[in-house]
């Protein structure tokens, strides 16, 4: 059953952007700590903060997520435009190449906090956090897409849409299955197959949606994370042959993939050419650099992608921000949007809205205690507020279907009421 949905009020207020000049210019205090002499924190001097960024610029399957470094660079880029954070000016450091390897991840936050000195990272875009500990330890803000564990909790560690891998007693964000109920017409009767990676992520992606669609109302007929999450299988007929038979014998309405872009071109192309005329989703392949390559529009065409941001197709006066940020970032030119940028963005915008909260004497105490009673609405992202972003994720998004080789909006950005995990 549709749960109750509420629209998100359009606010006039636009979004700022940003920069990456590298600024000699930072105080060598403790990390996360002041200096005893000055009172200044580490990466905090009289006309800057120093931030920098992990981003999986590269990776073995050869995804990337560069574009993150990007969209944080506009943010920053606007935010110095418009005169800083109280009169500093952010010295984006730019953002370290972690590979997707838990190795480099650790060894990029330690780069930034003792070499760097950096005040924090954001963003932090990567499936991996194996840093995490250790910029929690030293007590670095730090900023990214929710989408792991270490988002979850930790109190220097924020997600840019709240926490989305809750652990029980928190929520659990319930666009993706409400908006697939719209676009089927309902949920009653209607079956879903979610698959995922063999990967600690994908077996807890498995159990959130798995909970998440029985709670609106979907049988879920099939749930495994099963493929393998190093190398892209080059044979998909055992994963099609299960989907296929899984409802009963026959195949569900609805198949929702938790995979990066590689694997969900592999499966979806494989049931296609199977004859499955159901719904396919996943949460990844919003990405016009994809609609280049003929093979991957094919397999792409017809999939309905989440969104937990207004689409770039909206007429919110945000998103014209964005774009134009983007594009002052990028020299002028006009460079295909993509969620990686989105995700940046968003990280820095949190970074620097509660950094302004946190007032003139910008220490990590007082960036702290700032975010435990910050809130805004009408974001790109909805409404947001914290603590509770550190439990809970914020509960907005949309629903893309790429259609003719051109996304299209399918289920409006609103936010939708949480769920209890379990």
């Amino acid at each position: 059953m549709l749960r109750p949905i509420r629209t998100l009020a359009a606010a006039a207020a636009a979004l700022a952007l940003v920069s990456a000049c590298n600024s000699a210019s930072t105080n060598g205090a403790s990390a996360g700590g002041p200096d005893g002499a000055s009172g200044i924190s580490r990466g905090v001097s009289a006309d800057s903060i120093k931030v920098g960024g992990i981003v999986s610029m590269t990776s073995a399957g050869g995804y990337s997520k560069k574009d993150t470094d990007l969209g944080a660079r506009a943010r920053y880029l606007r935010a110095n435009a418009e005169g800083g954070v109280h009169g500093r000016r952010i010295d984006y450091l730019g953002a370290e190449d972690d590979g997707q390897d838990p190795a480099k991840n650790l060894a990029a936050a330690r780069k930034l906090v003792q070499q760097d000195k950096v005040f924090a990272v954001s963003p932090m875009s990567s499936v991996t956090f194996s840093g995490a500990d250790f910029l929690e330890q030293e007590k670095v803000p730090t900023f990214g897409w929710g989408t792991l564990p270490s988002f979850c909790g930790p109190r220097h560690i924020y997600g840019f849409n709240g926490c989305l891998v809750p652990s029980p007693g928190g929520t659990l964000n319930q666009t993706w299955p409400e908006g697939i109920a719209q676009v089927l017409g309902g949920a009653s009767g209607r079956s879903v197959a979610i698959i995922a990676n063999d990967s600690d992520a994908g077996k807890f992606g498995i159990r959130t949606f798995q909970q998440g669609f029985a709670s609106a109302g979907f049988r879920v007929a099939y749930a495994k994370a099963s493929v393998p999450a190093t190398a892209v299988p080059s044979d998909w007929s055992a994963y099609v042959k299960e989907i296929l038979a899984a409802d009963g014998g026959k195949a569900p309405d609805a198949v929702i993939s938790v995979m990066q872009t590689p694997g969900n071109i592999g499966l979806f192309t494989a049931l296609k050419r199977s004859g499955y005329q159901g719904l396919l989703s996943d949460p990844t392949d919003y990405d016009p650099g994809l609609l280049a390559k003929d093979a991957t529009r094919q397999a792409l065409d017809g999939v309905y992608v989440l969104l937990q941001f207004q689409p770039f197709e909206s007429a919110d006066p945000k998103m014209a921000q964005f774009k134009a940020d983007i594009k002052a970032a990028s020299g002028g030119q006009d460079v295909p949007l993509n969620m990686h940028m989105l995700t940046g963005y968003m990280s820095a915008d949190l970074f620097l809205s509660i950094a302004r909260e946190a007032g003139k004497d910008l220490t990590v105490e007082s960036f702290q205690a700032a975010a435990q009673g910050f809130s805004d609405t009408g974001t790109l992202v909805g409404d947001r507020a914290l603590p509770k972003g550190q439990k809970d994720s914020f509960g907005c998004g949309a629903l893309v279907r790429l259609t003719n080789g051109a996304y299209e909006v399918a289920v409006p950005f609103a936010c939708h009421e949480p769920i209890p995990f379990t």
